[in-house]
């Protein structure tokens, strides 16, 4: 379908062409073109299967509209993933609610997210963390053990579908308004990752806190990219090995900044990066 149409068609859907994202599901492929769905708040889709494209978004809050022989229609994706769609034309996919990034670089202050006792990514861990998972438009990162989500969050802002999985009900409401503060949508998933149930296979995946179980689970997953941060020197090579016996080639360091606070710098606490790209 070529622009002209597609255009035609956002506003025969009652949405401007200024507010939407045009992805080409046959160009980029639809893993790609479902990432980029489940990232903004309007997009519009060609080349696409509506029932499968409504698939891959259980668990987004989506409403979907599709253009087919049958006219325009308004669905939810349960419904869609169900209906036999004929002739099936472009798919407007859209959030219930409108959101927008915050400007504002990367690597965020600390204090740019609400947190309880300093417990979250220092700006630092952040910018070598976000450099080795490498978010961008069309790719899922998963953040779990995600705390308050500053890591996700920050994934979510470069343009990736994120899903953060958390266990702490509480560090949940605060992953929740850190995304809205940001003006971004993350899926938060309040469970421990063994018990999170069926999530769609990440890209990328963060671990925070270390702890091998973790890693390996996530390991299974198959994501390209898997970065560990930890405090805990004890966790560190039980998580290398967890990610070289599945198969990745692994490096890390140690980071222990000093922030010039008035005329003193001050330590902050050091924390270890691993990071793992999946071996060919």
């Amino acid at each position: 379908m070529d622009v002209v149409a597609l255009h035609a068609f956002v506003t025969r859907a009652g949405r401007s062409w200024d507010e939407v994202t045009a992805v080409d599901a046959a160009a980029v492929g639809p893993r790609h073109a479902v990432n980029v769905c489940r990232a903004r708040p309007a997009v519009v889709v060609s080349g696409a299967d509506p029932a499968e494209l409504a698939r891959d978004l259980a668990g987004w809050r989506r409403t979907l509209v599709v253009e087919s022989a049958a006219g325009l229609s308004t669905v939810d994706p349960a419904d869609a993933v169900v209906r036999r769609w004929e002739e099936p034309g472009a798919v407007l996919c859209l959030a219930e609610s409108a959101f927008a990034p915050s400007p504002g670089g990367w690597a965020l202050p600390d204090d740019d997210f609400a947190h309880r006792d300093g417990m979250v990514a220092v700006a630092e861990v952040r910018a070598l963390v976000l450099a080795r998972l490498a978010p961008r438009p069309g790719v899922l990162v998963w953040d779990v053990g995600a705390g308050p989500g500053a890591v996700g969050v920050e994934c979510a802002r470069l343009g990736a579908a994120v899903v953060a999985v958390e266990r702490d009900p509480v560090q949940c409401v605060r992953i929740i308004a850190n995304a809205s503060a940001h003006g971004v949508d993350v899926r938060v998933v309040e469970a421990e990752l063994d018990r999170a149930g069926e999530l769609p296979r990440p890209d990328a995946a963060h671990v925070g806190g270390g702890g091998a179980d973790a890693v390996r689970h996530v390991a299974r997953s198959r994501a390209r990219r898997i970065v560990v941060t930890t405090s805990d020197l004890d966790r560190v090579v039980p998580s290398r090995d967890a990610l070289v016996d599945a198969g990745y080639e692994v490096e890390g360091s140690q980071l222990s900044a000093a922030r010039l606070t008035g005329g003193t710098l001050l330590a902050t606490n050091p924390v270890t990066v691993l990071w793992g790209r999946k071996k060919a």
